[in-house]
């Protein structure tokens, strides 16, 4: 009885400890979150504010949160920042970790993975980082361009790193080396893979760990691949073009169906695994869904999200592509979901609450973001009844409870 005992309060501790822990997109890169009793509606100002930080400087990389501590990115006279903030917005450590992306757009775009006591970050200019999580010392840190042989591209890297088990994934794009598993304590390359030899197109890629071979797939430049998580070994890919090379959004997975999004004209592709996740098969494309770098989230069998060339939001039969609704009024922006809810935040600084339902774009509530700088483009985060917006320069805390 003890070792049941002992062994339930294990699986409990993980379980928390997995909530604790906010990486891009929440805790499975999906965007849906599962906070308890947040509001169903808003006063016409909006949500209290609890605190908000000015002094982030340029960037546009969302919040991490690991027990209890916010971790964000922000560009000052070319240098790339790390902070760190406990609940209350009291702002804990401030540290350089070298130069970032300058050229258009500017500051860290990738957000912070949490894992193990350690902080992995992936620069605009390709630096891939180990940080220690206590004191921001560096443990490790390697050019994933210069290292791997490949090309920056247009607007500068941005990829949340993955973490599997020992393995830090990313993506440089080399001919090569086009995505590489590197030792998540020393940096030390554990597989590369070739791809299609694309360059690397924005995306930070997703875990499928429900096949009989878990794999990782992603976007490049031009097409949608799924790798062996194991052994990087390539199992299948998919043709995805778009005049600018830019397929920034994370897939959307669920019972061995895959969401794939891209914004320019591109569309939106679902992709059925087949044969344990060696094979795929397209089951629908739809031109009119193309979302740009906002994301779509999956809520009951529907999707969510807003496009970019064609400006709506939208819902669609996530089994079958049929739009169930497309409605105009609201700026394209990004989108997370909770407890069948959808906040949106558009590019014009609108962050709208809305039922997620097929029958329409049923808004709740909205207000405006008046702080800040720039653009609005860095996805809010759900954490233990607290939304945290970042724009810019200026971090923000709002009471959802």
């Amino acid at each position: 009885m003890k070792k049941v005992f002992i062994l339930c309060l294990s699986l409990l501790t993980l379980s928390l400890s997995a909530q604790d822990n906010i990486q891009w997109r929440g805790t499975d890169r999906s965007g849906i979150y599962n906070e308890p009793g947040l509001l169903k509606s808003w006063p016409e100002k909006g949500p209290d504010l609890l605190w908000h930080y000015d002094g982030l400087g340029e960037g546009h990389s969302s919040v991490a949160i690991d027990s209890d501590k916010i971790y964000v990115t922000g560009l000052s006279d070319g240098k790339g920042f790390i902070y760190v903030f406990d609940m209350a917005g009291k702002l804990l450590s401030k540290k350089e970790y070298g130069p970032e992306w300058t050229k258009s757009y500017n500051g860290p775009r990738g957000t912070i993975t949490v894992n193990g006591g350690k902080l992995y970050l992936i620069s605009g200019l390709g630096d891939i980082y180990c940080f220690d999580q206590n004191n921001l010392n560096v443990i490790w840190k390697k050019n994933l361009l210069q290292e791997y042989n490949s090309s920056n591209i247009e607007w500068g890297i941005c990829e949340a790193p993955l973490i599997i088990n020992d393995k830090v994934i990313a993506t440089p794009g080399g001919k090569q080396h086009n995505m590489v598993a590197l030792n998540k304590n020393t940096g030390a390359l554990i597989w590369s893979s070739p791809g299609e030899g694309d360059l690397s197109a924005y995306c930070s890629p997703l875990y499928i760990s429900d096949q009989q071979v878990p794999l990782i797939t992603t976007m490049t430049a031009s097409h949608i691949i799924g790798i062996d998580a194991n052994t990087g070994k390539k199992l299948w890919s998919h043709p995805n073009t778009n005049r600018h090379s830019v397929h920034a959004n994370t897939p959307v997975y669920s019972n061995n169906m895959i969401l794939f999004t891209s914004g320019y004209g591109r569309g939106s592709t679902m992709l059925r695994l087949l044969n344990g996740g060696r094979s795929i098969e397209e089951v629908w494309f739809s031109k009119e869904l193309d979302n740009r770098i906002g994301a779509m989230v999956k809520v009951g069998n529907y999707a969510y999200g807003s496009g970019d060339s064609n400006r709506f939001w939208f819902c669609v039969d996530w089994n079958t592509g049929e739009i169930k609704w497309q409605e105009r009024g609201l700026a394209m922006g990004n989108i997370i979901a909770n407890d069948g809810m959808l906040y949106c935040y558009t590019d014009r600084g609108e962050i709208v609450l809305a039922k997620a339902t097929p029958e329409k774009l049923d808004i709740v509530s909205k207000y405006s973001i008046t702080m800040g700088t720039e653009q609005h483009w860095a996805h809010p985060v759900l954490y233990k009844g607290v939304m945290y917006v970042r724009h810019g320069d200026t971090l923000m805390a709002y009471k959802m409870k």
